[in-house]
């Protein structure tokens, strides 16, 4: 599956295009991993008036989502952090350090545990770079709830940004149990940074 690049300069085109690769040798499932990019990236977008980031961040993002789900190679069992592992490790990735570390910690933070200076990936960050982790982090960790089937029934996002809630509507085909229970346990870390509740409509497509 085919992931598109031409949206990004060139040397984010060759860091993602040497993620997706690392993600293809690690056998990593494209059809969710690229919705779930699709989803992060769109809640990115919806939730700009509130986190002011730019194409940088954008383009961490885009890579964590990608990377997210690799540490499968290893198994399901704390696939989080063995995907955190490689992405700190792997000759293959051409990022710095500090890029290295923020992408890591978006992929680990998409399930389990939220940020804390308790890990030390996430401790020897920059105070800013933190708080960077933090938002890209909610964003794809409710994006991976919003495809826990892996069937890709989510097509659209649009967020409303209200004083003490965030509603996140969410147009499908059909509505799914298992995706509004599991985004509704996704949406933590989101609440977290944003102070504000998380409310998720689901807006069903008109036949």
């Amino acid at each position: 599956m085919e992931y598109p690049l031409n949206h990004l300069d060139s040397l984010q085109q060759n860091g993602l295009k040497t993620a997706v690769r690392l993600a293809q040798t690690c056998d990593y499932e494209a059809s969710h991993s690229h919705q779930v990019t699709r989803l992060a990236l769109l809640l990115f977008d919806e939730l700009e008036p509130l986190h002011h980031l730019g194409l940088e961040q954008r383009y961490w993002l885009e890579c964590g989502g990608i990377l997210h789900d690799i540490g499968w190679i290893e198994g399901w069992h704390n696939h989080h952090k063995t995907a955190l592992r490689i992405i700190l490790t792997t000759p293959l990735l051409p990022f710095n350090n500090k890029e290295r570390l923020i992408i890591g910690s978006i992929a680990r933070y998409h399930r389990k545990a939220l940020p804390t200076l308790s890990h030390d990936h996430f401790a020897s960050l920059e105070p800013d770079d933190r708080k960077v982790v933090c938002i890209l982090s909610a964003c794809l960790r409710l994006a991976d709830g919003l495809d826990h089937s892996h069937q890709s029934r989510v097509k659209d996002i649009s967020c409303k940004i209200k004083t003490r809630k965030i509603v996140v509507v969410c147009e499908v085909a059909s509505k799914s149990e298992e995706e509004a229970l599991a985004a509704q346990q996704r949406a933590d870390l989101m609440a977290s940074v944003f102070q504000r509740g998380v409310v998720i409509e689901w807006s069903q497509e008109v036949s």
